[in-house]
Parts: structure tokens; C-alpha cells; sequence
């Protein structure tokens, strides 16, 4: 009866040393994953020529309520030391059709956009899902705007008579993004400073 005690409680203790390593590894795996997918991501809008620092790692969290209801992660992209770019991740658009739809909103030191990204929502396919990079060009139309281009009346879907499209069938969705988009330049101008400040600075909106 001892030596069959002893014998499993090894095999307790070994099984459990498996797990726990697999689940380590694995956990390690996902992490590294997501950090790549994000890279990828951040890259689509400031190529890594266009700045020479680690996006991931020159990081600080904001919180805003333009941005949405959550802390929202601020990657800055600089070159030589001087500040190029900020993206932000994830921006909530919170009235979509089908609930918020999440972005990735990169906007160039001069204020204007680097780009947009769609990497989250719950949209009717079909309808509101040409928001997607892969479905449309919409949502590449944002490049090179800022709070001048258009004038900030003109921050709308052509329908509520503003400068933007919406879809055939869907103007919700459009108008929740140009609303976020607008939002965040409109953040950024008035944080700029605050956002490419020292490590050390208190970050914006906190």
C-alpha cells in the first residue's frame, strides 16, 4: 500500500510539472504570436523605414473617452530620436450597427493619418463589412487626411452632409468610424506633446 501511495503521488507530481511546462510554452507561443501579428500590423502603416525604434516597446497606455471606454495602448514610432508617429490600439467605435468596432488609428506627428485599420467588429456581412481592408478600399481613404482636410464639418458620411461615403444599404457603420477617426485626430491634437513626452512625464488622460 506504501510503495502504491508513493507511486502516485510521482505520477501527481510529474503529470502536474507536465501540464504546468505545456501550458507555460504554449501560453509563451500565443504571446509571441500576437506580438508578430500586432508588428505586422503597426508596420502596414509606419514602415520600418520610417522610423528606427521598437514600436512595441516605446509604448504608454491612455485613457480617453474619444477613444473609447477602455485603456488604450499608444505605440510611438520616432527616428533619430524625433517623433514620427503615434498608433493607437484598440480605438472603440461604440455604435456600430452590431456593437463596437475596433481600429487601428496611426496618425503622423503633423497630424495627419497615417492610416486606419479595421481589426475587430461584428458588422452584417455584406452590409456593413466593407469597413475591411480585404472587402474595400474605404477604409484606405482616411490616409493623408486631418482635422483640415476636411474641415471638421465635413467629418460626416455624405448623407449627413459631410465629405465621407457611406454603403449602399448601411450608413450606421461608416458613421461610427469617421466619428472614431475624428475623434482620435482630435485627441492627438490636443496630447501631442503629452504623448511623445518622457517615460518619466505623466501620460495623457490619466
Amino acid at each position: 500500500m506504501l510503495r502504491t501511495g508513493v507511486a502516485l503521488a510521482l505520477f501527481t507530481v510529474a503529470g502536474t510539472a507536465i501540464v504546468a511546462y505545456t501550458f507555460d510554452q504554449t501560453r509563451t507561443r500565443i504571446a509571441e504570436s500576437e506580438r508578430a501579428a500586432l508588428l505586422q500590423k503597426l508596420h502596414a502603416l509606419l514602415p520600418p523605414d520610417q522610423h528606427d525604434n521598437d514600436l512595441l516597446g516605446d509604448m504608454l497606455e491612455v485613457t480617453a473617452p474619444e477613444l473609447g471606454p477602455k485603456a488604450v495602448k499608444v505605440h510611438r514610432a520616432r527616428k533619430g530620436g524625433m517623433p514620427v508617429a503615434a498608433a493607437f490600439t484598440p480605438v472603440i467605435a461604440p455604435d456600430g450597427y452590431s456593437g463596437p468596432i475596433k481600429l487601428l488609428i496611426a496618425i503622423h506627428y503633423d497630424g495627419t493619418l497615417a492610416g486606419v485599420r479595421v481589426i475587430g467588429h461584428r458588422e452584417t456581412p455584406g452590409l456593413g463589412d466593407p469597413i475591411e481592408e480585404t472587402r474595400s478600399d474605404w477604409i484606405l481613404k482616411f490616409t493623408g487626411r486631418s482635422l483640415s482636410n476636411p474641415e471638421p464639418p465635413q467629418w460626416k458620411v455624405k448623407k449627413d452632409g459631410g465629405a465621407f461615403d457611406q454603403f449602399t444599404g448601411a450608413t450606421i457603420t461608416p458613421r461610427a468610424v469617421v466619428k472614431a477617426v475624428y475623434n482620435s485626430l482630435s485627441y492627438f491634437a490636443a496630447h501631442r506633446d503629452e504623448l511623445f513626452a518622457p517615460a518619466t512625464a505623466a501620460a495623457p488622460g490619466r
